[in-house]
């Protein structure tokens, strides 16, 4: 009986022999945008074959009856080209055009949270805002069981698997070395990959990024991982809890600093910056993604949902302060409560105002 795998490895064969053609002068532009329900949607155009910026590339529109972000009896969302990325998929000249959605009277949709965050990164540019985004996720068959879990059960407990290796420990490496490969094509400053806690829970990093270049990296790193995971017949999960019980949940751990923060003396920053997130603590939680309430537990290396709480090289804390930055007196402090479903832009965008106030 032949396997999904040896399905999938004869597809990639015969598409390879046709993204082989000469493209006569055009190339394949992929536009990228950010639905209601904070998945990555996509579609493609041809454009004539030269290089392109942003504000190059053509306003294009789509449906948003269709993915709920507008009503159907005015349904056009326009995409307004912000940033652009090499093809990983269709290869070189090809590429990928992350887009905001715009509606028809010019404002911005209501679920395109890139253009306030933009305001924000623009507002506080001084402050040289350096962000890093550890993304977890879990990869799941289609009856949405973890891989390498038994049917019916469960594996043994969390221990082997955190940076684990060998069979029976890890599973997709593939896909994780896949899409590492796949964001470095594309430019992504992705900074490096690990195998997580719970079996089938993989992570990586993305950063340091600059401003709103964070934001883009991180939305296009997760359309190449579902773009990647697709090519495999895999599912992923970003829900920050994706199994009940003594399983560890998966975050978006944002390391921040700024220019003041990585400099001799910097740890006074960093403590002035902790002091002003702690009573915008309940604003940060609205912002850190759905069922987070699942995960914020104080237990599976959490602090609690409900209190603010810091901490040297301390994982059960809302904010940790690595080692090396307390012994050195300056660096960068992690938040750990964003939900792996968290928006970067939301994230990113109510660290900068609890600190700095709104812009």
């Amino acid at each position: 009986m032949t396997s999904t795998r040896e399905i999938f490895s004869s597809r990639t064969e015969t598409l390879n022999k046709y993204l082989k053609l000469d493209q006569k002068g055009s190339i394949m532009a992929e536009y990228v945008w950010v639905d209601a329900n904070g998945d990555t949607r996509s579609k493609s155009r041809t454009l004539p074959e030269k290089d392109y910026k942003p504000e190059d590339l053509p306003v294009w529109n789509f449906d948003g009856s269709s993915t709920e972000q507008a009503p159907g009896d005015n349904s056009d969302v326009y995409l307004r080209p912000c940033a652009i990325y090499p093809d990983p998929f269709r290869g070189s000249p090809n590429i990928i055009v992350l887009a905001e959605c715009w509606n028809a009277d010019g404002t911005p949709n209501k679920f395109n949270f890139r253009h306030e965050c933009n305001k924000v990164m623009e507002a506080y540019a001084d402050h040289e805002p350096w962000f890093g985004l550890e993304q977890e996720y879990t990869l799941l068959d289609h009856d949405d069981k973890p891989f390498g879990w038994p049917t019916g059960g469960y594996p043994a407990p969390q221990g082997p698997y955190y940076c684990g290796v060998g069979s029976g420990k890890v599973v997709m490496r593939d896909i994780v070395d896949s899409h590492y490969k796949a964001c470095l094509y594309a430019g992504i400053h992705i900074s490096g990959t690990n195998a997580e806690v719970m079996m089938s829970q993989w992570e990586y990093q993305v950063g340091p990024c600059v401003g709103i270049g964070m934001g883009d990296e991180l939305w296009i790193s997760r359309f190449i991982l579902a773009r990647v995971a697709e090519d495999f017949g895999i599912k992923v999960s970003f829900h920050p809890k994706p199994m009940r019980g003594e399983w560890n949940g998966a975050g978006l751990h944002s390391n921040f600093s700024t220019k003041e923060m990585r400099v001799e003396g910097g740890m006074k920053h960093i403590e002035d910056a902790l002091k002003k997130l702690e009573p915008h603590h309940v604003e940060c939680i609205k912002e850190y993604g759905e069922d987070n309430d699942q995960r914020l537990t104080g237990r599976h290396e959490t602090g609690s949902i409900d209190q603010f709480t810091y901490g040297v090289a301390n994982r059960g804390c809302s904010i940790r302060i690595p080692r090396e930055t307390a012994a050195k007196g300056y660096g960068y402090f992690e938040d750990r409560r964003p939900a792996s479903n968290a928006d970067p832009y939301r994230v990113t965008k109510i660290l900068m105002t609890s600190i700095f106030g709104k812009v």
